[in-house]
């Protein structure tokens, strides 16, 4: 498991849809399998799945993104799980780390 968070200052619609597609688009085989969305008294909270390949891990993994916004202050969280390899201990997490980092970049240019 790999997580990454931090807070940004944007449109809460911009954000999500540069980052849906910048993951999308980061990995031949990412896909968007899911997501939750709720508002109350303003403040959004969207949480979505993404799923990719692993080619060093060789099965697939997972990324669920969180974010969430009150006006213009937001906050992204993401969670990378699968993709290691070991029955009783974590080996070969970098699948996970790579899915991350997919992230961290297109986070850290908004």
């Amino acid at each position: 498991m790999a997580k990454y968070e931090t807070r940004l200052h944007g449109d809460f619609d911009q954000v999500l849809n540069r980052l849906h597609d910048g993951i999308l688009h980061g990995s031949m085989s990412a896909s968007f399998e899911d997501e939750s969305y709720v508002q109350f008294a303003g403040v959004r909270c969207c949480v979505r799945v993404y799923e990719r390949y692993s080619i060093s891990g060789g099965n697939r993994l997972s990324m669920t993104l969180t974010l969430v916004g009150d006006g213009e202050e937001l906050f992204l969280s993401a969670i990378t799980s699968g993709g290691s390899q070991g029955m009783f201990f974590k080996l070969n997490t970098w699948g996970e780390e790579a899915f991350l980092d997919t992230l961290r970049a297109l986070a850290e240019n908004l």
